[in-house]
């Protein structure tokens, strides 16, 4: 019924307890997870994690944020991109929040690094034809504009993707949007404070929308501080279905529609 399309369930917080967790999504009827890699040394057991469960499919990618990790060529990508049940490339893209503290006082034209990784992302995934899966933090103009300069518009020879735990405001969306990606909103749109996410939910296409934990983070109200799970997905949709006039059954088989339609071959519960 619900697709989780980003969750990290090799992490530590959450592989110790893998059974309970892939129990609890069967009681919340989440019958479907994406399993992100972040790094290339992770890749191996994110990919065991899909090979072993007949619910659970992986990217292959390197999150943006990570430093001193093995940097993939577009051709690491690809070979990996080949094997069975990897859907998609990522996650990728740009992480610029909190630079001066986190990144020892460096500015953002030291991050060129952090560029040259996600046009490497990109060009792997036209070459491969499977879809980018975008990290975007206060970093949405050089995101889009680099998506822009590597043909990522929409047409023919475009990888196309999503926008993952998508925190940026409306203009962004509709910016995202217009390049021919799809928006996924997280546990995020649950919180008090985010009422700016909910206009995200209600004004995104039926057809271009997703839903995701991003476990084992940011666990939507009333569970927000403690470990989340795919389980609690059916949470996210709930908020989506209040903003858009939707029932939550609506939501989950839109949502997961939409999933099939993007990672192409991901067909069926």
């Amino acid at each position: 019924m619900f697709t989780d399309s980003h969750c990290h369930l090799n992490f530590p917080e959450l592989s110790a307890q893998l059974p309970t967790i892939l129990e609890a999504m069967s009681a919340a009827q989440v019958t479907r997870a994406l399993c992100i890699s972040c790094t290339m040394e992770e890749f191996p057991d994110v990919h065991a994690l899909a090979l072993a469960h007949g619910n659970l499919w992986c990217t292959v990618g390197v999150h943006p944020d990570t430093e001193h990790m093995t940097e993939p060529s577009v051709q690491d990508l690809v070979e990996r991109a080949a094997l069975p049940r990897v859907v998609g490339i990522g996650e990728t893209g740009l992480d610029y929040y909190g630079m001066e503290d986190r990144k020892g006082g460096r500015t953002i034209a030291d991050m060129e690094w952090q560029r040259a990784r996600f046009r490497t992302h990109i060009r792997a995934a036209q070459q491969c034809r499977k879809p980018l899966v975008i990290h975007t933090r206060a970093a949405q103009e050089d995101t889009l504009r680099i998506l822009r300069e590597e043909g990522e518009d929409g047409r023919a020879g475009s990888a196309g993707g999503v926008f993952h735990c998508f925190t940026e405001s409306l203009e962004v969306a509709k910016a995202a949007l217009d390049l021919g990606f799809y928006i996924s909103l997280s546990g995020i749109v649950t919180f008090k404070s985010a009422q700016y996410l909910r206009d995200v939910a209600a004004y995104v296409p039926a057809e271009r929308l997703l839903i995701e934990t991003d476990s084992p983070y940011l666990a939507p109200v009333p569970f927000r501080g403690k470990t989340n799970t795919p389980a609690l997905v059916p949470y996210v949709a709930q908020q989506v279905a209040q903003v858009r006039g939707l029932r939550v059954e609506e939501v989950a088989q839109m949502t997961s529609d939409n999933f099939d339609r993007l990672f192409t071959g991901v067909v069926g519960g």
